[in-house]
């Protein structure tokens, strides 16, 4: 029974996890082409700081409303951190090594690539975040 219940609340957690990225994807877009098209900033430097504000608003959603075990005895900085970090390791490293498989030696179109990615880069960030990121090793 216990089993099930934390196998419930992971998925209810899963879910929330979801819908805050659903919601920084969207503030994501608006950043990077606000900063491209209003600023004239270049692409790359847009998407930095699209990403730069967009993992900090989801480090702070996803502390109050989707990881909400052990808040208190969280270091903020540490957390934040670490969030960066498994944001980075999935939106960057590991996507690029998807999109290289996908496109280049599978020929699949970028377009589907990039959704197919999804699969594994929502839930392997989820596991950062749950298991490290969100996570204070217990003394004693």
């Amino acid at each position: 029974m216990e089993n099930k219940e934390k196998l419930k609340e992971t998925i209810v957690q899963f879910i929330k996890f979801g819908t805050v990225g659903a919601i920084n994807t969207v503030l994501s877009y608006a950043i990077t082409n606000g900063a491209y098209y209003l600023l004239h900033l270049h692409e790359q430097i847009s998407n930095i700081i699209a990403f730069v504000i967009t993992v900090f608003i989801s480090f702070m959603l996803n502390g109050k409303f989707v990881f909400t075990e052990n808040k208190e005895e969280r270091n903020f900085w540490k957390s934040l951190l670490k969030v960066y970090a498994s944001y980075s390791v999935t939106g960057v490293f590991l996507t690029a090594i998807l999109l290289y498989i996908e496109e280049e030696l599978l020929g699949i179109p970028h377009y589907i690539a990039t959704l197919m990615n999804l699969v594994v880069t929502i839930p392997v960030n989820f596991i950062l975040n749950k298991f490290w990121a969100y996570k204070e090793k217990k003394e004693g």
